[in-house]
């Protein structure tokens, strides 16, 4: 399980989403404003005294590096396990994170401080095997990963199966990617080409397209510019102003644009297809 900023009120919401905290293994952190990162100094406490003994990795910009290691030799030093800090170079597209299933790339954006958003895609995976022309075929289960590996299947008799016969394609790999706090970059359409899911903050609608200018934010409508000219599958917005009564205002004028548009609530899940 990854976590993407943690800001005040984090450790709450993770009860009221029933999420266990030992399910954490990756924090990744867009930049150094407080309501993305004032969470992960209590968090990780609260592990300490939960007697977490796994090593958590933060992945966040070198900038905070400094600060985070004095924040953690002050109040969070006699526990234990680990905590990885993990400087990330905002300014550039890279890798910083691999498993057997998922790479995750940073994204440049241009806030007011250095920040990037996270780009998470999965690995091919290999085909499936269908059940049913295994058992035809008499197919012993040790030779599922040969099968699955490309090859074909010799019966007792000399005949071969051929491995289209014995699996279906597998699924296409998906991506999520994660725009953080940025003012509007055109640019951005190519890093994000054909995400499944795209979040984008849109942080004012049309009246404030000035104030979004001038303090490096988006506006619905330019999210919804980016997840068009990117061509992905869904938005989701978020990361609304309060000056706002009604998000309704901001859904309303994304989908203008881009109609599969979605409103970031609390508590609510999104599927990644």
């Amino acid at each position: 399980m990854f976590m993407i900023d943690c800001g005040e009120g984090t450790q709450l919401q993770l009860r009221r989403s029933s999420i266990s905290f030992t399910s954490l293994q990756e924090v990744f952190i867009s930049h150094p404003h407080g309501d993305h990162c004032f969470g992960l100094l209590g968090l990780i406490s609260t592990f300490g005294l939960l007697g977490r003994t796994r090593a958590l990795n933060i992945y966040a910009p070198a900038v905070m590096e400094e600060l985070f290691k004095k924040e953690m030799e002050f109040y969070c030093n006699s526990y234990d396990y680990e905590v990885i800090f993990h400087p990330v170079d905002t300014t550039k597209q890279q890798m910083i994170f691999e498993d057997k299933s998922i790479t995750v790339e940073t994204i440049p954006l241009e806030h007011r401080v250095p920040c990037c958003g996270y780009l998470f895609r999965e690995k091919p995976s290999l085909p499936h095997i269908r059940r049913e022309m295994m058992d035809f075929y008499k197919i012993p289960v040790s030779q599922v990963n040969n099968i699955k590996a490309g090859e074909d299947f010799v019966l007792p008799d000399g005949t071969v199966v051929e491995n289209a016969k014995l699996t279906r394609p597998a699924d296409p790999p998906r991506a999520y990617a994660y725009c953080s706090d940025t003012r509007y970059m055109p640019q951005l359409a190519e890093i994000v080409k054909e995400v499944n899911l795209l979040y984008h903050e849109s942080t004012y609608a049309d009246d404030k397209i000035d104030g979004a200018k001038k303090y490096f934010h988006s506006t619905a409508r330019q999210a919804a510019t980016v997840a068009r000219d990117a061509e992905v599958k869904k938005l989701l917005i978020g990361h609304f102003s309060s000056r706002y009564n009604d998000d309704n205002l901001l859904l309303q004028q994304a989908q203008e644009v881009f109609p599969n548009t979605m409103l970031a609530e609390e508590n609510k899940e999104f599927d990644v297809e």
